[in-house]
């Protein structure tokens, strides 16, 4: 399946000696790219085509750049590839950590820097599963060592959490009820009742924050949510008892 890079700016600038497409078609990437406001649907003819990442080239103009990257989530293809946006120095401060993109980069700049950049970001985004580790986004659960990463940081669970997120990262994507988790990680003669899941989901979702995909389901249970769910926000903390 085709896979390229997605790079968005001022039309007669897009080609510039300098400019991130010239960069990175330099080193081989497969560049596309979008004049500022420009559709982005149109990226896709082919079918089974992916965007890798996007870079924005903000220049002296960073708000341009987050209002461009606005329009561009709005092609459902790209509503969650990362972002990097591209500033001159004179910027850097104008970066805003809100802003929606996930990296930044100074131009000009060494090329491999910025396809190392892209790189890491699609490390952030990748998904794996073994028989000891799972990579969920930006969490890895890592079975023979007991232990979970999120952003390369260490968090501490109890054996109970670690086992409630190693079991739904396994099971990625399906809906458990609370009765079916009850048996699957507490076991058939454990004697409590189902709050205990609701209350060791609210302790997940509290020391792995947005990290974590996990979404209650009104009536159903809970589901992690697969990478082409495209659902909505884990439900808030306050609707675990429903």
């Amino acid at each position: 399946m085709p896979s390229f890079v997605v790079v968005i700016g001022h039309g007669p600038d897009l080609e510039s000696p300098e400019g991130a497409a010239t960069l990175l078609r330099n080193l081989g990437a497969d560049v596309r790219t979008l004049d500022l406001w420009d559709e982005g649907g149109g990226l896709f003819g082919e079918t089974g085509a992916t965007a890798r990442a996007i870079v924005i080239e903000a220049g002296e103009r960073p708000d341009l750049a987050v209002a461009a990257l606005r329009a561009v989530r709005r092609t459902p293809e790209l509503a969650e590839v990362p972002a990097i946006v591209a500033v001159s120095p004179r910027q850097i401060g104008r970066v805003e950590p809100s802003s929606g993109f996930d990296d930044f980069i100074v131009m000009p700049c060494p090329p491999s820097e910025l396809y190392a950049r892209i790189k890491q970001l699609e490390w952030k985004r990748s998904e794996f599963s073994t028989e000891e580790r799972v990579k969920v986004g930006r969490i890895i659960v890592d079975r023979a060592a007991h232990e979970v990463l999120v952003d390369g940081r260490a968090i501490v669970l109890t054996a109970k959490e670690f086992a409630l997120l190693s079991f739904l990262a396994q099971n990625r994507g399906r809906v458990f009820t609370r009765e079916s988790l009850l048996s699957r990680v507490w076991g058939g003669r454990y004697e409590g009742g189902a709050r205990t899941v609701d209350i060791h989901v609210r302790r997940l979702r509290m020391k792995l924050g947005d990290a974590l995909p996990l979404e209650t389901l009104r009536g159903a249970g809970y589901k992690l949510r697969s990478p082409g769910d495209g659902g909505g926000e884990p439900a808030p903390r306050k609707r675990a008892k429903e």
